[in-house]
């Protein structure tokens, strides 16, 4: 059986007026320029010149007839997406990260076309930068429309309030994967399907593939194995760099390790951003006098990162690191191995847990540690509690009095001014929907199939407090996310990484195992803020190319007794 995300409708012709950014053309002067890297093809009509699924799809650009776009495969249920004309070009983000095409494309009339295969992609991306522009702009905006409309994407089939249809929903939002989301509770047609797969409400939620496939609560390795989010030949490469976590430091690393030629991979455990992908609005990062909020900030370094060939493994967790005849393994969760010549850690660090009795019993289940557009929608009109003193838990609360009917910033110590920005501080306080509770703890937690109250107690207060309050917002101190290291590299008494002088490194981002670097959260002293984790991931390649540069004097040292080899390794050296 096969189950739409969007319901079916009778292909019709896109009008030329509804066509945006997102289907400009490249002028004649680019044309000319692209037939030095391209191959002219005729296709008749009716000819697929790829399916939704498929990899290695290459570009096609117009040179006259159509191309027909559309997210679905039957002809009696096509829903057409765009049809492209002379100049107009196929492909968006699934060409730089080589996942399976979301989309199908076939010539509606016979049309000719230049083929631009992956290989000459990349170097044109690199060598032509203001054809690159137009088809950067053109394919963000089309996985934006994709997202949006969910066209290609899944359908997700959960109760609204459950943990598991949370984290899915959180997955797929992050990734950048289009879904529709049903909730039996409220949605008809979700109840109808619930019955026609011969489901209960305890095996939910539910994914159902664009195939039919029926995923019953899969955990994200799982799904994003289904979704073929990483390609199976990455793992074989060995790699100048390995990056492990894409937060704003690992992203920073990837751009600049793979724009200046190093074969990158970067493996994430969870989706690109880190924990500063779930911030809602950031400020103060330089460049954005508006702001800009995590996720976007994330979704523009991936594809930044992308477009120089940076490689990305996708919710695959390392458990270990070796070191074996001058190169580095890593050791995934699911006994793969990522080899590379030098590692960067860029693995972040996480927000504490409060020590509240039942705290485990709602975590997830209306305790959250993200404020997107995603967990707002969760609470609308609704009493929410934010609890932390920094920036991440003011902006938050900003966020969240859009649309709540009350947020409760609760802060332990008694005041804002040592851990916020004065930004923030001054916002909160003009606030007529925050409420700010100084010296002010959990004290205890209730609810049924999830959180349905919480009490506090400030301190003077003659007794504690109880609000009937569904979703709390927990942004509290770090702890790195260092535990897999075991006794690798050194470490201080929190668990963050030592560098530099303190590690017996030369490097200011070397840790104790020669070869491997560590920046942002994680690193032992590091400024715990998104525009300081940017500069020490964009610094920290200078010291790789230091390492590699002292590696191969010293090889070069060892092997002079070999000329043959002496050579080969200056040459190295040279290029």
């Amino acid at each position: 059986m096969r189950v739409l995300a969007n319901p079916p409708v009778k292909a019709t012709a896109v009008k030329e007026s509804d066509l945006h950014t997102a289907f400009s053309g490249l002028s004649e002067d680019m044309l000319v320029r692209l037939k030095f890297c391209s191959t002219e093809m005729t296709c008749g009509a009716g000819k697929v010149l790829f399916r939704r699924g498929m990899r290695d799809v290459d570009m096609f650009v117009v040179l006259n007839g159509q191309l027909e776009i559309s997210d679905l495969d039957e002809p009696d249920s096509e829903h057409i997406i765009a049809i492209l004309r002379r100049g107009q070009f196929t492909g968006e983000l699934d060409l730089l990260d080589n996942r399976p095409a979301l989309v199908t494309c076939k010539a509606k009339t016979r049309t000719k076309v230049l083929r631009v295969d992956r290989t000459a992609l990349r170097r044109l991306m690199r060598s032509d930068a203001e054809i690159a522009e137009i088809v950067m702009q053109a394919w963000i905006g089309r996985r934006f429309d994709l997202v949006r409309h969910a066209s290609g994407g899944v359908l997700l089939l959960g109760l609204e309030h459950s943990a598991d249809t949370i984290r899915l929903q959180r997955f797929l939002t992050r990734n950048g994967f289009p879904f529709h989301i049903l909730n039996p509770e409220t949605n008809v047609d979700a109840k109808s399907l619930i019955r026609s797969f011969e489901l209960g409400v305890p095996e939910l939620p539910v994914v159902v593939l664009p195939s039919g496939k029926i995923l019953r609560n899969p955990a994200n390795p799982e799904l994003a194995d289904e979704l073929e989010m990483t390609d199976p030949r990455d793992l074989d490469i060995i790699y100048d760099v390995a990056i492990v976590g894409a937060g704003p430091a690992g992203l920073a690393a990837a751009v600049y390790a793979a724009s200046e030629g190093l074969s990158t991979a970067v493996i994430e455990g969870t989706a690109p951003g880190g924990q500063a992908g779930t911030s809602s609005r950031i400020e103060n990062y330089l460049g954005f006098p508006t702001g800009v909020s995590g996720q976007e900030l994330s979704d523009r370094s991936l594809i930044q990162a992308q477009k120089f060939g940076a490689r990305f493994m996708i919710s695959r967790d390392v458990s270990a690191i070796l070191n074996e005849a001058g190169e580095h393994a890593l050791v995934l969760s699911d006994g793969e191995t990522i080899r590379a010549r030098a590692v960067v850690i860029a693995t972040g660090a996480r927000y504490q847990r409060l020590n509240v009795p039942d705290y485990d019993r709602f975590e997830y289940q209306g305790i959250h540690y993200a404020a997107t557009a995603m967990e707002a929608g969760l609470c609308q009109q609704d009493e929410v509690a934010v609890v932390g003193a920094g920036n991440s838990a003011g902006q938050a609360a900003l966020f969240l009095s859009r649309t709540a009917a009350r947020v409760h910033l609760l802060v332990r110590g008694n005041s804002l001014n040592a851990t916020m920005s004065d930004y923030l501080i001054q916002r909160i306080m003009a606030s007529q929907t925050i409420t700010l509770h100084l010296e002010t703890e959990i004290v205890a937690l209730s609810g049924d199939d999830r959180l349905r109250q919480v009490t506090w107690l400030s301190k003077g207060a003659d007794k504690p407090e109880t609000r009937h309050i569904g979703n709390v917002f927990v942004m509290i101190g770090a702890r790195p996310r260092s535990e897999w290291l075991h006794n690798t590299l050194l470490r201080d008494a929190k668990g963050f990484i030592l560098t530099g002088i303190d590690a017996g490194s030369r490097s200011a981002f070397g840790t104790s195992l020669h070869g491997v670097f560590a920046v942002g959260d994680v690193r032992s002293g590091s400024v715990k803020r998104v525009a300081s984790a940017v500069g020490e991931g964009s610094g920290v390649i200078s010291e790789v190319h230091q390492y590699f540069a002292t590696s191969i004097d010293q090889h070069l040292h060892e092997a002079v007794a070999v000329p043959h080899v002496s050579r080969n390794l200056t040459r190295q050296a040279e290029l």
